[in-house]
């Protein structure tokens, strides 16, 4: 048999196996308690069920480094009937990756996308007010944020939503803003980040805790080709076109950038590539 064709039959026996497996059923880890001086990441997720995807470096942060991560699950879906089960579920995903959960308001924000915003600016920005109090509530040292070429509309709102927060003022200190992907590829990453096998392991099982939305569309599944891809793709974008490309099976792309506290740095910002023997934290050292 063509060695390739086995590989392929392999791997589909493989899917289906995991298609099997119980969703939301793995046991709780428990994980001990950063310390409350350690750096504190935020990571805006647009959905519930992003944080298990977008959440890969602040993942590391926490495991290797002692960072505090938060989850700051900004809606809770347009599906108003699923919005109850939604955020249950996503607590109980954040609990399984011993991350705090905090939601943006009870029952999420509303018409985050930029043609809310356009059509509503006065509700646009009741929510920038809502995410300025939050932001200088919690003083992260780091924030994640979708893109803003994203190709969900949400994702699109948030990344505007966290951009017009920052331009009123929410964070007056220097801090770290990185960009996100998942439905639409950031134009310029400049970071790819190695994702160990047993992390990636958790963050599959993490999201068989959104059992609603894993049953229609078993998307944990492609998380480990998507990443792989990632590998591809950032080894040239990243590393440089015509390089050797990155030895690491998964990786997850960002785009990383300088706030000053009033305004966007603009600082040499080099493509770096961190495997598994680099700190996570190292390129916040400053």
């Amino acid at each position: 048999m063509n060695t390739y064709a086995e590989f392929i039959e392999r791997w589909l026996a493989l899917l289906e196996e995991a298609r099997r497996c119980p969703l939301g059923q793995a046991p709780f880890p428990p994980f001990p308690p950063p310390a409350p001086d350690a750096p504190h990441a935020l990571l805006l997720s647009p959905h519930p069920d992003d944080e298990c995807i977008m959440g890969s470096w602040p993942l590391r942060l926490m495991r290797e480094a002692g960072w505090r991560i938060t989850n700051l699950c900004v809606t809770l879906g347009s599906n108003k009937a699923r919005r109850a089960a939604r955020y249950l579920e996503l607590q109980n995903a954040c609990r399984y990756l011993g991350i705090r959960c905090l939601l943006a308001a009870e029952g999420g924000l509303e018409n985050i996308n930029p043609q809310a915003k356009a059509a509503a600016p006065e509700n646009w920005q009741s929510s920038v007010r809502r995410l300025i109090a939050l932001l200088k509530d919690e003083k992260p040292h780091v924030i994640f944020s979708p893109h803003a070429g994203e190709a969900n509309t949400t994702h699109q709102g948030v990344a505007e939503l966290a951009l017009d927060a920052l331009a009123q003022g929410a964070v007056s200190y220097p801090l770290w803003f990185v960009e996100t992907e998942f439905w639409a590829p950031i134009p310029k990453p400049n970071v790819l980040i190695e994702i160990p096998p047993n992390l990636l392991a958790e963050q599959m099982t993490a999201l068989t805790f959104h059992v609603g939305e894993v049953s229609r569309n078993p998307y944990h599944l492609s998380l480990p080709a998507w990443m792989a891809d990632n590998v591809r793709r950032g080894s040239e974008l990243v590393g440089g076109q015509g390089g050797s490309a990155a030895s690491f099976p998964f990786g997850v792309l960002y785009r990383r950038r300088r706030w000053n506290g009033t305004s966007w740095e603009n600082i040499p910002s080099p493509g770096r590539i961190l495997s598994c023997g680099d700190r996570p934290d190292l390129l916040f050292a400053s």
